[in-house]
């Protein structure tokens, strides 16, 4: 075999650029088994070298179905990257993979792939090759009994690839087109209006506390008496619940109405929203 012809399959069965396979080759003495070892050990050491930068890009893969559906985060350094072939390739197949985990990060991390190498092999030879930070973010599988999954993306590079994804489960037992339209515009709804619980009650006390924080530093230089500062802080702390909770939000396709007052519009008792998520880029 010419040596033009070890680096091609060198090149193709690891990934590797043109330069690195040569100079493993000669590393080798034209071992193609110990230079793909090489390459693997400079690979890992080229990864680990680039943990320590920013990953802000990257893509959302949406995965399933309206029963059982999952979201994966890619993240990577640049746009430029979050739209290569390889990269993409790379983030569809993981968003699979994904489904098929039901987001268990351990399980999918040790999962092979279609070239019989794990998630983990793969990510450190994706990083050698692009020459970016790649990790793997937020990952959620949404999966309810007599539930039905509706999917919005926003931003799609590519299939099921976006920048910005959302899921939401509607338990109910029917299925007709006014619940497949409310299930897409709330998903819709979602991914313009950020809600961060699903009802008031469900807002962790840690961003409570920040925010009640917040509120306290505006109105302490106000010069307001003590008594009506608190009033107002308590007015300000309510607002901000409804504001982020999904039921009380101002219905984005009809502002005057509230997300719970179109669900009681529906009429259909056994229509709940169950369980949502959003996953953006960069948030």
């Amino acid at each position: 075999m010419s040596d033009i012809e070890k680096i091609k399959n060198l090149r193709q069965s690891t990934g590797a650029g043109f330069k690195d396979c040569n100079a493993a080759l000669k590393e080798s003495n034209g071992d193609l088994n110990k230079a793909a070892e090489i390459l693997r050990v400079k690979g890992i050491a080229k990864a680990s070298k680039k943990m320590s930068r920013d990953a802000k890009e990257g893509v959302i893969v949406v995965s399933g179905n309206e029963i059982k559906t999952s979201m994966i985060e890619i993240n990577c350094e640049t746009d430029f990257v979050a739209k290569n072939d390889d990269f993409i390739k790379f983030a569809k197949e993981l968003g699979d993979i994904n489904n098929n985990c039901s987001s268990d990060l351990e399980k999918l991390n040790k999962t092979n792939m279609s070239n019989d190498k794990s998630v983990e092999e793969n990510l450190v030879g994706l990083i050698a090759k692009i020459g970016e930070k790649i990790t793997i973010g937020k990952l959620r599988t949404i999966q309810n009994a007599n539930s039905q999954n509706f999917i919005y993306q926003h931003s799609v590079i590519k299939d099921n690839v976006s920048k910005l994804g959302v899921v939401v489960s509607l338990e109910t037992n029917e299925k007709n087109d006014q619940i497949k339209s409310f299930g897409k515009n709330l998903s819709m709804h979602i991914a313009a209006s950020n809600p961060i619980a699903l009802n008031s009650n469900e807002i962790k006390n840690d961003i409570l506390e920040k925010e009640q924080e917040l509120i306290a530093e505006e109105l302490k230089n106000s010069g307001k008496p003590e008594e009506i500062a608190k009033k107002i802080s308590l007015g300000k702390i309510k607002k901000f619940k409804e504001d982020n909770s999904l039921m009380t939000q101002d219905w984005v396709m009809e502002p005057k109405k509230k997300v719970k007052d179109i669900l009681s519009e529906i009429n259909i008792p056994s229509l709940k929203v169950k369980e949502f998520v959003r996953i953006k880029i960069g948030e």
